[in-house]
């Protein structure tokens, strides 16, 4: 029995030029997860750490270029684990000597969390080549290029997360690039 109803779209099969290009993109970004994940699992090893390890370095790494202080409960509200867990996490990246638990300076009842110098030696180490690869794949990129690229990940982001708004709107656009000077040159 056959129906006049069309079927919606597809992400893979679809006669839209739209969902073309969408599907192009899509699998771009399933590359990128899918050597990205190869990628942390390769830190992971090299550092002989978990995920929640290796994300309790960068946070604390990122507070320091901030100079701000973190707690115990800081971190257990950033990985969205209990308290004990937490506890867990940082008693084995204290006994591999990556952080140090400290004394808050004006509050007895507060631990402050610091990284070592060994974690951030092994870091960089272990990070650096990566970052510069990623970094010289930004690199020549135009100011309308990056706009574009960033806001196209923030809409990403927010479909993912599912943020969109109330009737089926999805993340609006951060801002509108302007056309590519490339694009103006081809039509003369």
């Amino acid at each position: 029995m056959s129906t006049d109803t069309p079927a919606p779209p597809s992400y893979w099969y679809s006669d839209s030029t739209d969902d073309e290009r969408g599907a192009r993109i899509m699998e771009a970004m399933r590359a990128y997860r899918s050597a990205e994940m190869a990628m942390r699992r390769r830190t992971q090893e090299s550092m002989a750490m978990g995920e929640n390890e290796l994300l309790i370095l960068r946070y604390l790494a990122r507070a320091a270029a901030a100079g701000a202080t973190v707690t115990p409960i800081d971190l257990s509200r950033h990985l969205g684990v209990s308290t004990a867990s937490m506890t867990a996490l940082l008693d084995r990246l204290e006994k591999s000597e990556h952080l140090q638990r400290r004394p808050h300076p004006t509050d007895r009842r507060k631990v402050l969390v610091v990284s070592t110098t060994h974690a951030d030696d092994e870091i960089r180490d272990t990070l650096t080549a990566m970052h510069a690869r990623m970094m010289q794949a930004t690199r020549g990129m135009s100011e309308v290029e990056t706009v574009a690229v960033t806001d196209f990940l923030k809409r990403m982001r927010c479909a993912v997360a599912d943020l969109c708004g109330v009737g089926g709107t999805c993340c609006p656009r951060a801002s509108t690039p302007q056309p590519s000077p490339l694009a103006s040159d081809a039509a003369a």
